[in-house]
């Protein structure tokens, strides 16, 4: 994989994948004292939660459970002092459905800590990440 970043202005920068899509990051530490965009720690649980969620979506899906949403709430705590790493995330899972079978979504979740999101097994190495859920019956 390869990406660029280029500095746009003040603290915001502009991040172009491989792929050729793009994201504007900032930071409320330049003359504005304004973020215009998430800032890089912001998007790192934004990728962790967009790389779990689509890891359950996907697993429920294979195991023929009917999932009509999936929200995922993330709290993260960071260190006091520089650098300011994350020390614990919790991922709230919020899976919707019809018929859907809690132990299932359990077993999703686990897989994609455990085995297959890639960006959770990396970070983990780093800090305690801890999961939840919840079941919502559709309507």
């Amino acid at each position: 994989m390869k990406a660029r970043v280029k500095w746009i202005e003040d603290r915001n920068f502009l991040g172009e994948s491989d792929t050729g899509h793009a994201v504007v990051m900032g930071s409320m530490g330049g003359k504005t004292g304004v973020a215009i965009a998430p800032t890089p720690m912001e998007l790192i649980l934004l990728g962790l939660g967009g790389c779990t969620s689509y890891d359950v979506v996907h697993i429920l899906e294979k195991g023929r459970q009917t999932v009509s949403s999936c929200n995922l709430e993330i709290d993260a705590e960071r260190a006091g002092e520089d650098p300011k790493v994350f020390t614990k995330i919790h991922l709230h899972f919020v899976v919707t459905g019809a018929g859907l079978n809690p132990a299932k979504v359990e077993r999703a979740i686990a897989l994609s800590a455990e085995k297959y999101c890639s960006a959770s097994a990396m970070l983990a190495r780093a800090v305690a990440i801890t999961h939840d859920f919840e079941v919502i019956e559709a309507s």
